[in-house]
């Protein structure tokens, strides 16, 4: 349809069968409605892993949109109740939030997340290594979006890094005392080790709930502020004007 694109691929080696929804939406909300009413009629005898994604022309929250107009959430209220409804859940993704730009620099410089992966329950049992990443824009006002579908994949353990500023925040000595305790008897070294390790999880659930995902959030000011720099060659006189501004 003129939305969507729905194919049902199967591994010849594994057999693993996968119904896949490429859309491209349309700008408008009303026209929208016919690509959320096709993902209707698909869920009702939707018994396989499925992946929808591609441009959806709609953000989600406030977080997904920089410059341009105050975000109006209305216009999402149709998407998010057709996800929803169709037991879909976003896949996540690695690299900047933002996957449009807009072209253009400083005050009229506008990035959106428009584009995005979903998945049902069966996709995500069968490929529990999935992982989409987003991509630099090369030759697009879009990102491609990699997607890793391994179905088996061993887990990576993620490196440990210390925020000095966590420092700063009112409730960080309070997580460090309640953490820096063992229960058990054993070689000091022994002990020094699990407290580390024991702190060490407490701090990185803390940091998420406290300030959210900080690197994705690094990686999407990252790309705002390499766009500001392409689009705007500075001499000194500007520079030294911008300065005393």
């Amino acid at each position: 349809m003129t939305q969507q694109l729905t194919l049902r691929l199967m591994h010849f080696e594994t057999h693993v069968e996968l119904i896949l929804t490429l859309v491209y939406a349309k700008c408008d909300r009303t026209e929208r409605i016919e690509l959320w009413d096709t993902l209707y009629a698909m869920i009702s005898d939707m018994t396989i892993p499925w992946l929808v994604g591609g441009d959806f022309n709609v953000i989600w929250d406030e977080e997904e949109k920089y410059g341009g107009l105050p975000v109006s959430l209305i216009e999402v209220d149709d998407s998010r109740h057709c996800i929803n409804t169709c037991n879909l859940t976003d896949l996540g993704f690695k690299g900047s939030i933002f996957t449009w730009w807009n072209g253009r620099s400083e005050e009229d410089c506008i990035f959106k997340r428009l584009d995005r992966c979903f998945g049902n329950n069966e996709l995500q049992q069968t490929f529990p290594g999935l992982e989409i990443t987003h991509l630099s824009k090369i030759g697009s006002d879009h990102c491609p979006m990699l997607l890793k579908c391994d179905i088996e994949t061993p887990q990576i353990k993620k490196s440990f890094r210390f925020l000095n500023f966590w420092t700063k925040h009112e409730t960080f000595k309070d997580v460090v005392k309640e953490n820096w305790n063992a229960d058990f008897s054993a070689n000091p070294f022994c002990i020094f080790n699990y407290k580390l390790k024991k702190l060490k999880q407490a701090l990185s659930t803390w940091s998420r709930a406290t300030y959210g995902d900080i690197f994705q959030k690094i990686a999407s000011l990252e790309e705002v502020v390499l766009v500001h720099e392409k689009q705007f060659e500075v001499n000194p006189t500007q520079m030294n004007r911008q300065r005393l501004q």
